[in-house]
């Protein structure tokens, strides 16, 4: 599993446009974070993602952006985790 998690957060990271990535289970824990990214943030980004799914129940794998000034922050929800890119435009 830990070789998994590596695999997805060193893909992410390849681009060099990312600034940090963060996944998390679906009760919010952190289980693999880099760059920028905190992992104090898994739970909130996990009850964003939550928030976001009550939105349109029949959208199964929100996708939530969020952008400051050249900042860009995408939140998305798979079956098994949730991850976090931020990232510069």
């Amino acid at each position: 599993m830990e070789d998994h998690v590596n695999q997805i957060l060193d893909k992410v990271m390849a681009n060099p446009a990312n600034v940090g990535c963060l996944l998390a289970n679906n009760q919010g824990l952190c289980i693999g974070a880099r760059g920028k990214a905190s992992d104090k943030s898994a739970g909130i980004i996990v009850a964003i993602s939550e928030q976001a799914a009550k939105l349109d129940p029949n959208c199964n794998a929100p996708v939530v952006s969020l952008e400051a000034g050249d900042k860009v922050c995408i939140i998305h929800k798979n079956v098994y985790s949730v991850k976090i890119v931020d990232g510069q435009q």
